[in-house]
């Protein structure tokens, strides 16, 4: 994926994610959701970093990372709106979504609740000798669950093709990060089990990119797991209706000075891509594109009442 194929997918992940603020904003998608806006380099570098049949595990905050890796906008739009044809048929919501044959499998309501089906994923792909490596993303919160540890011990002592990233957003919902953890650099507790631990700029793309690159080659290589931090900011509130009175407006105008997509753009301007035109159209198709999104999961049906016991009791 060259930096304009990074961009592009980028601007999508953040105009999807601007719809879904104003949809809730409007009553016209109800539960929960957390965007990711402002964090939208890790979940496009992780993707590029990965090969087909890898598998990917992602957190509450997973759109930009089903989208990165080619989640349909219209079928997660219709997830939000409760619509059959979304990706849980209008079960799960936004916290509920996976297609396996995009190796995504799922987002997680839990914190760090991924973490140990991560690590059974590596463990069959190490079984099976399949030569699948898995990339568990977390947020700076999961590292303070007892989940955490034990997935990190036993990936370490059975050497599994594990990446697991976190994302270090600042924020574990309204508590910063300096407030729960007596030593914030989250990459040294690697250490503690034997494996890498780095620490990239989250906000840089390519940064990303190399060091999950970096990381996955580990594993494949069969020298077992690597912990990878990325620091970032959560621009938006933790969820919904979220004022965000924790933290004070300089802090945020400090940090859409760094977001990703402004740092991506001004790497492109550097590098001689000058026209306004180019990137005004990036911007015109993602939002074209999630307004036929929008368009798709109004007009889908909802699902039919008699099968509210589907996906709930396992057959004999």
């Amino acid at each position: 994926m060259d930096d304009w194929a990074s961009y592009e997918r980028m601007v999508l992940i953040r105009c999807f994610e601007e719809a879904v603020e104003r949809l809730f904003s409007e009553g016209r998608i109800m539960g929960t959701a957390h965007v990711c806006i402002g964090q939208e380099a890790v979940a496009v570098g992780v993707a590029a970093a990965l090969r087909p049949g890898d598998a990917l595990t992602s957190t509450h905050r997973g759109h930009g990372h089903f989208i990165a890796v080619g989640g349909d906008p219209g079928r997660m739009m219709a997830e939000m709106f409760g619509k059959a044809t979304g990706y849980s048929r209008g079960r799960g919501g936004s916290q509920m979504m996976a297609d396996t044959a995009l190796g995504f499998y799922g987002s997680n309501g839990i914190t760090a609740g991924s973490m140990a089906f991560a690590c059974g994923l590596a463990l069959e792909a190490q079984h099976r000798r399949t030569g699948r490596a898995v990339v568990c993303i977390i947020g700076d919160g999961a590292a303070n669950e007892g989940l955490f540890h034990e997935s990190l011990n036993l990936a370490a002592l059975w050497r599994l093709p594990l990446v697991v990233i976190c994302e270090n957003n600042r924020y574990a919902m309204s508590t910063p990060v300096a407030a729960g953890l007596a030593n914030t650099r989250l990459a040294e507790r690697g250490a503690a089990y034997g494996i890498p631990g780095c620490a990239v700029d989250g906000n840089v793309v390519a940064d990303v990119r190399a060091a999950v690159e970096t990381a996955l080659a580990r594993a494949r290589a069969g020298s077992g797991p690597s912990l990878v931090e990325c620091e970032t900011y959560r621009l938006s509130g933790h969820s919904k209706g979220d004022p965000r009175a924790y933290r004070s407006p300089a802090e945020e105008a400090d940090a859409w000075q760094r977001e990703p997509i402004r740092h991506l753009e001004a790497h492109l301007r550097a590098a001689g891509n000058t026209d306004p035109a180019r990137f005004a159209a990036c911007r015109t198709r993602a939002e074209q594109a999630i307004a036929v999104a929008i368009r798709f999961a109004e007009a889908s049906p909802a699902p039919d009442p008699a099968t509210v016991t589907e996906g709930v009791f396992a057959s004999d």
